[in-house]
């Protein structure tokens, strides 16, 4: 199965049962952005892990520790503003890249929460960028 297949599969999961999802993604915090492609000018939808952090929702650009930034990245750079799903709502939300220090304290938190963040960030040499989303 490709990465398009799964991330369609989880996205449809994802609708259907008020943001629970099974398989790998079981248990772990998922939301889903809706972003406008840098390039191209198309919503995207990709389901991510996510920390709740406060009242804002952090997601992390791990790529599975690819040595580059995931494509979603750049559209959150390029249109900030987007929509994402939590659980049954959406709503309007605007992407930030969380500065340091904040950044490297956040992502200690999430690696401890979800352990495969840490894996990710030992993968690649490139430091993986946290993304605040704040309601609008």
């Amino acid at each position: 199965m490709s990465l398009e297949e799964m991330n369609r599969n989880v996205i449809e999961e994802f609708r259907r049962n008020n943001g629970k999802v099974s398989g790998q993604f079981e248990g772990m915090p998922l939301l889903l952005i809706n972003s406008i492609g840098a390039k191209s000018g198309e919503v995207r939808t990709k389901p991510l892990a996510y920390y709740a952090d406060g009242d804002r929702y952090v997601i992390i650009a791990s790529f599975a520790g690819a040595k580059a930034h995931p494509p979603w990245y750049h559209n959150l750079v390029a249109n900030p503003e987007i929509d994402i799903e939590v659980g049954p709502e959406t709503f309007r939300a605007k992407a930030e890249v969380i500065p340091e220090p904040e950044r490297t304290e956040l992502y200690a938190k999430i690696a401890e929460q979800m352990p495969i963040f840490a894996t990710y960030q030992e993968k690649t040499e490139r430091v993986i960028p946290l993304i605040g989303l704040n309601r609008l």
